[in-house]
């Protein structure tokens, strides 16, 4: 009972210091090299050796992660200390009495079955495979591993630090990543070096057995007075015995250094791992059960053996594909649990996701779907990822992506374009089919089915892909279906780019420009003016089609006006005379002529006599039945120049263009009204005709 209790009050004062303990060992291990062990505490040592070395290997197989085990390294040194110090007690009582304990007895009889030359050859295998194999292929890995990890160690560095920057992670987290990370690189580098002593522990194992052969030998001779035969006899069995009784340690020590430096990818023991990675593939695991099927009815193969493996792969193949069925399954099921779970704590009673409004949709009839699937080589998409890019050079705003749906209510080839909810265009197309347009001047007539052109109106002919050629040397534009799409888009993006225009996205413009133009950015905003009076004027120039691509004149113009004046026509017609430039290379020909309708004096007057000031800005007050006499002339004057293939455009004067182009917008959307003010240096005018409204006047001269 008293001993019990001492035992146990020594145990724990031991597991208590643990450094004490360690301490210890190592003391002990030295001491064991130059003080003589009985046999008894002999056995017992090599009992505990190979005992651990058996653990170390199979804690190598069932760890997860290597820094589970980041010990090893030290450990490793540790233990081959401990196997060498053993090599050197069972030298000294080989030599000295001839014997050396039970354990390397039994190894050097049983394990050789008492011959000498068996017993040669299996320490000589043990010693090639260790050397040779193993240790040369643990060393060569280790040395990789380390060289790789510590170059990876500043990308995965720079990988906590972007996660932390993101939110992530948290602060304690990165710097528990970042201990782990120079934790693995200390390990892979310790690992290459105690790789070494796994190297010379062979080599110091094979010198030790020729050795305590051939002094062996000559201290039987000499000493022992024992005869050529028994000497060899004696002291060959008990070295051999001796070399595999060390060996083997060493041999699981080494494979447990291959297993941990070679797992460095792993995230599961290894036993898991293999087998998970072995049978991952039901169709290979069917295919070499059918082989060695087929082996087994070869004439002169084992049968039994390989039906029988045979079976048992083929089996196993079956087990594992039922239970990949199962999780496969299972997974599908838990996520779809999971997704509604996140739905329902996103959207607990999912009636706001009915308030929310695209920006552009384009919505498609099932018929058109393989103009949007690439897989069917559709290419709609990538065509509007190029319209966003054109409109953003062309008109300068950040088109918002365009939502494309399939909707089943619709006929099978129609779509509808809509903003913010509102159709704003249509069109019905024809599957298989090109679209070819007469631009005039035709060689030929081709026969088609005949249609209107979705964006501009304008006649065209359904024809079939062996009538492209055709077409095309007749002087046809042909167009495929996906193109008619995209351009039906953009010239709808280009009629509605003030309805697209967001608080937001003049926001991003303008945060955009302050890397370009910061001084004219500051100076207006918010002193002068808000986003929302920007957008207001922004708007204003999209509605009449004058890109805002150039934001840094349209704000320095903003920022000088409004200081003069609030007013939303004022600020809108400064801003269209700081792009003077751009708005008549808009509508000037080749000759740097802009053709124009213009007022008649008189009438003119009369218009600005007629604006009056409001709470809202200038108005222009005038009769109805005066308006209807101005359509009517104008309505001529349009027809006119449309018929002769000329942008109508309606000059007048700065102080009544607004205004004006409010009142006429309804029924000339596509006319265009500038002012005097607004025709650049070096670009000549000349009137196509003149609204009159006198009464003798037709309204066009």
């Amino acid at each position: 009972m008293q001993l019990a209790t001492e035992t146990k009050r020594l145990s724990g004062l031991l597991l208590g210091h643990k450094d004490l303990l360690i301490a210890f060992i190592l003391i002990g291990v030295v001491a064991m090299m130059i003080i003589p062990l009985p046999t008894f505490m002999l056995d017992i040592l090599l009992t505990v050796m190979i005992s651990l070395a058996i653990i170390i290997m199979l804690i190598s197989m069932y760890i997860d992660n290597v820094l589970d085990f980041s010990v090893f390294p030290g450990l490793l040194l540790i233990i081959t200390l401990f196997r060498l110090g053993l090599n050197v007690a069972t030298t000294r009582l080989i030599l000295t009495e001839g014997e050396a304990g039970g354990v390397i007895h039994t190894f050097g009889t049983f394990v050789t079955k008492g011959n000498m030359v068996v017993g040669a050859i299996i320490f000589i295998i043990l010693v090639i495979i260790q050397f040779i194999v193993i240790t040369k292929g643990a060393g060569r890995i280790a040395e990789v591993a380390a060289r790789f990890t510590l170059d990876a160690m500043p990308g995965k560095q720079m990988a906590v630090d972007a996660d932390l920057n993101a939110g992530i992670i948290t602060e304690a987290e990165a710097k528990e990543r970042r201990r782990n990370i120079g934790r693995e690189a200390d390990f892979y580098g310790a690992m290459d070096g105690a790789s070494k002593f796994v190297r010379g522990d062979a080599i110091a194992g094979i010198m030790i057995t020729v050795i305590n052969i051939i002094g062996g030998f000559i201290v039987g001779m000499t000493m022992q007075d024992l005869s050529f035969q028994d000497s060899i006899k004696r002291f060959t069995i008990l070295t051999i015995g001796d070399g595999l009784v060390t060996q083997m340690p060493a041999l699981m020590i080494s494979t447990a250094s291959g297993i941990i430096v070679a797992r460095a990818a792993s995230k599961q023991n290894l036993g898991d791992e293999v087998m998970g990675q072995l049978t991952q593939s039901t169709k290979a695991m069917y295919t070499g059960a059918g082989f060695m099927g087929l082996t087994a009815v070869i004439p002169g193969m084992p049968t039994v053996p390989f039906l029988l493996l045979a079976f048992l792969v083929g089996g196993l193949a079956f087990i594992v594909g039922r239970k990949q069925v199962s999780e496969k399954a299972e997974a599908a099921v838990e996520k779809e649990k999971k997704a509604e779970e996140k739905d329902s704590a996103a959207n607990p009673d999912k009636i706001e996701s009915y308030l929310q409004v695209d920006q552009m949709e384009l919505e498609i009839g099932y018929g058109l779907i393989s103009l949007v699937d690439v897989n069917q080589g559709g290419d709609l998409l990538e065509r509007i990822t190029m319209l966003r890019r054109q409109c953003a050079t062309e008109i300068g705003v950040i088109v918002p992506p365009i939502r494309i749906r399939d909707n089943i209510q619709l006929k099978a080839n129609q779509y509808v374009v809509k903003i913010k909810g509102i159709e704003v265009g249509q069109g019905e197309l024809m599957t298989g089919c090109f679209l070819a347009m007469d631009p005039g001047g035709t060689s030929q007539k081709i026969q088609g089915i005949p249609t209107v052109e979705p964006a501009f109106g304008l006649p065209a002919i359904w024809i079939t892909h062996s009538q492209k050629e055709a077409a095309d040397i007749a002087g046809y534009t042909v167009v495929e279906l996906p193109a008619v799409i995209a351009t039906h888009l953009t010239e709808l993006i280009r009629n509605h780019a003030g309805e697209i225009l967001t608080r937001q996205d003049v926001k991003s413009l303008v945060d955009n420009m302050k890397a370009t133009n910061a001084t004219v950015v500051e100076e207006l905003i918010p002193g002068l003016m808000g986003i929302g009076d920007i957008q207001r004027v922004l708007i204003n120039l999209l509605n009449e089609k004058v890109s805002i691509r150039d934001l840094g004149s349209v704000l320095e113009a903003l920022a000088n006006a409004s200081k003069v004046s609030k007013s939303e026509a004022y600020l809108t017609e400064q801003c269209r005379q700081a792009l003077s430039r751009q708005i008549c290379k808009t509508y000037k020909d080749s000759n740097d002529c802009i053709h124009v309708i213009s007022l008649e004096p008189k009438l003119e007057q009369m218009l600005e006599a007629s604006v009056q000031n409001t709470d809202r800005g200038p108005r222009l007050v005038i009769r109805p039945e005066l308006v209807g006499r101005m359509v009517g002339r104008l309505s001529a004057l349009v027809e006119r120049m449309v018929a002769q293939n000329m942008q109508p455009v309606l000059l007048c004067s700065p102080g009544i263009r607004f205004q004006l182009r409010k009142i006429m917008e309804g029924s000339f959307p596509n006319l265009a009204l500038i002012s005097y003010s607004e025709i650049a240096n070096g670009v000549n005018v000349k009137a196509t005709g003149t609204v009159v409204l006198g009464d003798n006047e037709s309204g066009a001269q």
